[in-house]
C-alpha cells in the first residue's frame, strides 16, 4: 500500500493523469469543434453568427482552456515519444518540467495575442 502511494505521488504519474485528461477533454471538444465548422455549409450569415458569438469574452476565456489542453497533450506525448525512442530515461523530470513549460509557453503566448 505504501508504495502506491508513493508511485501515485511521482511526477511521471501526474504527468500521465494531465496527458490522459487532456485527451479526454479534447474528445469532448471534437464534435463542437465539427459543428462550428459545419456553420460554414449554412450560408455566410450562419457563419457569421457562430464568430460574432466567439467575440462573447466566456468564450476566449474556453478558448485559452482548449489552447492549453492542446499544448498540455502535444508537449506529454513529445515527452513520451522522446522516453521511448530516445536513450534519455533518467532525464525523466527534466522532460516533464520542459512540457509543462512549453504548455505555459503556448499558453502565455495566445493570452498575449488576445489583448
Amino acid at each position: 500500500m505504501k508504495n502506491d502511494f508513493r508511485a501515485r505521488n511521482h511526477p511521471a504519474y501526474w504527468a500521465f493523469i494531465v496527458h490522459r485528461a487532456s485527451g479526454l477533454l479534447l474528445t469532448f471538444f471534437l464534435p463542437l469543434h465539427f459543428w462550428a465548422l459545419g456553420q460554414a455549409f449554412h450560408g455566410a450569415a450562419g457563419l457569421d453568427r457562430f464568430l460574432e458569438w466567439t467575440q462573447n469574452p466566456l468564450v476566449k476565456f474556453a478558448e485559452t482552456g482548449l489552447v492549453l489542453l492542446l499544448s498540455a497533450h502535444m508537449a506529454g506525448g513529445a515527452r513520451l515519444l522522446m522516453i521511448e525512442f530516445l536513450d534519455w530515461r533518467d532525464w525523466q523530470k527534466t522532460l516533464l518540467a520542459a512540457a509543462a513549460g512549453v504548455s505555459l509557453v503556448v499558453v502565455l503566448a495566445f493570452l498575449l495575442n488576445l489583448v
